[in-house]
């Protein structure tokens, strides 16, 4: 699956981050409208120079894609905390 990287920003497909974070595609657009998904984007440098870490938090999981400058997935990864609150540490970059 491709994510589109534009001028505009990036565009994710809301299926992609639902099954990432377990939720259903329909309810992500309102989640990030209410701000109960919240993210933040990493730019590569060095040996990831045009590379992307994408990083999505709900609740106790955090979802991150890493991206190439096509937009391919290089990686994808999640994090669920079960009944825990997400640590801050993880919402911070490099975490």
């Amino acid at each position: 699956m491709k994510i589109e990287i534009g001028m505009d920003g990036i565009l994710i497909d809301a299926k992609l981050l639902a099954d990432l974070l377990r939720l259903e595609p329909a309810a992500v657009h309102s989640l990030m409208r209410a701000r109960e998904i919240t993210s933040f984007c990493e730019r590569g440098i060095d040996e990831h120079e045009g590379q992307y870490r994408l990083s999505f938090f709900y609740g106790n999981r955090r979802a991150r894609l890493n991206v190439d400058a096509a937009g391919n997935v290089i990686r994808r990864s999640m994090i669920d905390f079960g009944q825990a609150a997400l640590p801050r540490q993880l919402h911070r970059t490099g975490g």
